[in-house]
């Protein structure tokens, strides 16, 4: 049984998008609507599926082949630097949605939005906590605080961010990997152990509403061991504890 919320829309489900919706390609605006819906075609992440009205012409070529979805067959087009898929019916009818680095950019409003939209039903706060709480590997400490900022995010398990001040960086060995979060922004740093790749990262210019991580250090509950108040925290077992899929997802980006 999980200790955190679990995401709760099935896939195929759907809402409107009431916020505008862009997104660039070769410096130009090439979507824009005010009409999106989400789709979730698996949990706990949705895609925009965008009016076909609301894209401008010339971005998509019909490559005359289809492809057949859970919610509806989709005529497949190349786009930017990838695919987008064209419903002609079907809970998407007359909607196309891109492949999100088909194109450049992505932007709700004015912010610019990473990897994929944000899900309406999910929350993402970080809050501080003066609860002790001490990150270890091997019977190494690599970190330890009663200071940390702790995220709460709705599908994952809390993340524990350290002051660097609080991190034994002597065990840790800094890697070349970056990766964005719709919710945090992009990282600027990752470690890792002797056995475990990238298991440590830090947002030095996260989005406004996680600035309290700013230049904190938070390490993967998935490959270390963890004590709250002297209690050892059990392993969480989420997609992201095969360090293989942490290499390739992306990230689905959910640090």
């Amino acid at each position: 049984m999980s200790t955190y919320p679990e995401v709760f829309v099935p896939p195929g489900g759907t809402a409107p998008v009431p916020r505008r919706v862009r997104a660039m390609l070769d410096g130009r605006v090439v979507l824009d609507t005010t009409d999106a819906i989400y789709l979730w075609e698996f949990p706990p992440y949705p895609q925009y599926y965008v009016p076909l009205a609301d894209v401008a012409h010339g971005v998509l070529t019909d490559t005359g082949e289809t492809r057949e979805f859970a919610h509806g067959v989709a005529r497949v087009h190349t786009a930017g630097s990838g695919h987008a898929w064209v419903y002609d019916e079907g809970v998407a009818k007359d909607r196309v949605r891109f492949q999100w680095d088909a194109l450049d950019s992505w932007f709700e409003e004015d912010e610019e939005v990473f990897v994929h939209p944000r899900n309406p039903y999910s929350r993402v706060d970080a809050v501080k906590s003066t609860r002790h709480i001490q990150v270890a590997a091997d019977n190494q400490v690599l970190a330890d605080s009663n200071a940390t900022v702790i995220v709460f995010e709705t599908g994952l398990p809390p993340r524990y961010y350290f002051p660097r001040t609080s991190v034994n960086f002597e065990h840790l060995t800094p890697t070349d990997r970056i990766t964005a979060c719709p919710y945090k922004g992009r990282t600027s740093a990752y470690w890792s152990l002797p056995e475990v790749l990238d298991v440590a990262w830090s947002y030095d210019f996260p989005t406004a509403p996680l600035l309290p991580i700013a230049g904190h250090v938070a390490f993967f509950n998935e490959s270390v061991d963890i004590t709250i108040d002297g209690v050892p925290q059990e392993r969480p077992v989420t997609p992201f504890s095969n360090p293989t899929l942490r290499a390739t997802d992306g990230n689905v980006n959910t640090r």
